[in-house]
């Protein structure tokens, strides 16, 4: 192929695509809008593709204001700019979130395969700070013999007398980790007076330059043996995930030392035991079930096993039934938390599953009174792995309420029009804009305490709409203090079933009262996102009405309000509110061509009084009387209340008026 070949096949780049001026073009060179936008999505595509900096975004915006193009196409730019920039921190995050669940399955797995704690140890502490992108990492360790701690692993380190530090017990931030069991962080080491500072430690993190410092406890059992660092040479705040992620290695260097400490008594058994073989062999058969079990475990990981999938593994290796569940008997549970390790129960262990101090669950091996310490620690590690898989999973379910939220908040706030768009955004979360929907307005209406306490009531309202959400292939989104849905209405429901049956499932997952207010049925969202809105506005009349009530904890529409529903309403329902009112009066009128309508318009002329109604219709008062009682069967014996009487004129006025009614 020739050279002038070669350049006519080239494709332009995305900065020529847009418009940047390359000479002077001729008109039949010069892209047409549709050509425009559609380079527009291919430069940000490309970007993309490439994993181009934040910076690389600003270019096609750039070349385009400078080559002059239309208003129109620097907004559709901006909007892909900006789109674009979203998918990419999206993508940082989630591969974020896969190096560190890749990180703590590898380690477990070397774990399973254990055969130098000091490896092990290494590549831990590499890999939190590789994670935690801090410039130095390090693991210490007591020595009951001398008293003291000791540094045993650092990655980062360029300072020999931090390096060698030895510490007394109780002194520096490791002391305070160490006496209290939990982790502590420091923005500024030497400005922070929470743990004992001395000359020694003082010198060590000053030759290292060190003065951000988080330290997480490495637990066996009950007891703190080491404490693992992670440090920064400026200032730093470390987010909650970051701890709860260090917290997780700390866990897996424990165990690393605890089996190092298991082959140590073996060894040990060994040399000063005449049955080091019989011993030998069941303490081999005992550390190839746990491996075994490791090994299963690593493997249902990968593969995306759930929680019930290692619960069935465990079982297999144990010979019981294990369990995973929330319902374990408290104070067991309590103590399988405190001490960091599985509890008797009766004939059952409970094993707390525990992830950053937050209790998720328990692991419960039913009907197995004896087990030994190698066992224990199976079920102590499958607990672990257990809390691992309910992280990632929550984490997973966090992203997709976020990106649930925001194109609830797009559609709230009308931001994005494109139909073909919308329609492809809510299709990856499993919705339909083109069926036919209610938005509704939940509110917590019980009382709080305190700031703290009404918001986390705000977020287990939250989570719980999210969850009803997902279920339901729907929409939620957090809002003026409260919660907005967007749920599909079946055929067989109406609003206010659906609004009703909301409130007592919100209301049940929040252990307090909800109230739900609902638009009335709401379609084609994909084509008029402002419908969404206008549904919302209703709904949130409808709260503030059943507020007034006093109906709090119910759920309602517009349509339960009678004629106040037609203030409530985004759009006024006149046929709709007729029908409710007195539609059993005109279809026996049309049925059977009586005149009940004409003899209510004159009782209620008449002041309610059938002797001056049988005047105005000229016709006997019996007859009056039997019309009415005919009027009471259709409408109900309450008719005549003032309130349903108001109600029923209102519908007869509206009645007469017909279409033009409808049209004001």
């Amino acid at each position: 192929m020739s050279r002038d070949h070669v350049q006519s096949a080239r494709r332009p780049t995305p900065a020529e695509a847009l418009g940047a001026p390359t000479g002077a073009p001729s008109d039949a060179e010069t892209f047409s809008g549709a050509e425009t936008f559609s380079a527009a999505e291919t430069a940000y595509l490309e970007l993309l593709a490439r994993d181009a900096s934040a910076e690389a975004y600003e270019q096609p915006l750039l070349v385009a204001r400078a080559a002059g193009r239309p208003p129109e196409l620097i907004a559709a730019l901006e909007r892909a700019r900006l789109l674009a920039l979203r998918v990419r921190t999206e993508l940082e995050g989630r591969r974020r979130r896969e190096a560190e669940l890749s990180a703590l399955f590898e380690t477990a797995h070397d774990l399973a395969g254990l055969r130098d704690v000091d490896a092990v140890l290494q590549a831990i502490v590499q890999r939190a700070r590789s994670l935690l992108g801090t410039d130095v990492a390090y693991l210490s360790l007591n020595d009951p013999a001398r008293g003291d701690t000791y540094m045993r692993v650092t990655e980062g380190s360029v300072a020999a007398r931090f390096q060698q530090l030895r510490l007394g017990m109780g002194e520096g931030l490791g002391g305070l980790v160490a006496q209290t069991a939990r982790p502590y962080v420091t923005d500024d080491y030497f400005k922070d007076d929470r743990f004992q500072h001395t000359l020694t430690i003082d010198a060590g993190v000053r030759d290292e330059g060190l003065v951000a410092i988080l330290g997480v406890p490495l637990m066996l059992g009950p007891h703190v043996i080491g404490v693992l660092f992670a440090a920064d040479r400026r200032a730093r705040v470390f987010e909650r995930e970051q701890i709860a992620l260090l917290g997780s290695f700390a866990a897996l260097a424990a165990a690393a030392i605890d089996g190092a400490n298991l082959l140590t008594e073996t060894r040990s058994a060994m040399a000063g035991l005449e049955r080091a073989n019989e011993i030998i062999k069941d303490r081999s058969a005992v550390i190839e079930r746990a491996s075994d079990v490791h090994d299963r475990l690593a493997g249902l990981v990968l593969r995306g096993g759930g929680v019930h999938d290692v619960a069935a593994a465990v079982s297999q290796v144990l010979g019981g039934t294990v369990e995973f569940t929330d319902t374990a008997d408290a104070r067991s549970l309590a103590t399988s938390r405190t001490q960091g390790r599985a509890v008797r129960h009766g004939a059952d262990w409970i094993a707390a599953v525990v992830a950053g101090g937050e209790l998720l669950g328990a692991l419960v091996l039913r009907g197995h009174p004896g087990l030994d310490p190698v066992d224990q620690r199976t079920l102590d590690r499958a607990a672990m792995v257990t809390s691992l898989l309910l992280l990632a999973r929550r984490s997973a379910a966090e992203a997709e309420q976020r990106v649930r939220g925001e194109l609830l908040d797009d559609l709230l706030d009308a931001r994005d029009r494109e139909p073909r768009q919308l329609r492809d955004r809510a299709a990856r979360l499993h919705a339909d804009l083109d069926a036919t929907h209610v938005v509704l307005a939940a509110r917590l209406d019980g009382p709080a305490a305190d700031a703290e306490e009404e918001a986390a009531a705000r977020r287990r309202l939250w989570s719980a709409a999210s969850h009803l959400a997902t279920t339901r292939h729907g929409l939620a989104a957090a809002r003026d203090g409260g919660t907005v849905l967007l749920l599909p209405l079946e055929s067989e429901d109406t609003a206010t079933d659906l609004a009703r049956r909301t409130a007592r499932h919100l209301g049940g997952a929040v252990h307090q009262p909800v109230t739900v207010g609902a638009s009335g049925p709401v379609t084609g969202l994909a084509a008029r996102p402002d419908a969404v809105a206008a549904g919302y506005a209703e709904g949130r009349r409808c709260l503030d009405a059943l507020a007034v009530l006093g109906r709090v904890g119910d759920g309602a529409a517009a349509e339960d309000f009678g004629f106040l529903g037609l203030l409530l309403a985004g759009e006024r329902d006149v046929p709709g509110f007729v029908e409710r009112t007195i539609g059993p009066v005109v279809a026996y009128d049309a049925r059977r061509g009586t005149e009940l309508l004409r003899t209510l318009d004159a009782y209620f002329a008449c002041g309610m009084s059938p002797a001056r109604t049988k005047d105005d219709l000229h016709v006997h008062v019996n007859t009056v009387a039997q019309r009415l009682e005919r009027v009471g069967r259709l409408l109900g014996e309450d008719w005549q209340l003032p309130a349903r009487a108001l109600e029923i004129q209102l519908a007869l006025r509206l009645n007469r008026l017909g279409a033009p009614a409808e049209r004001r």
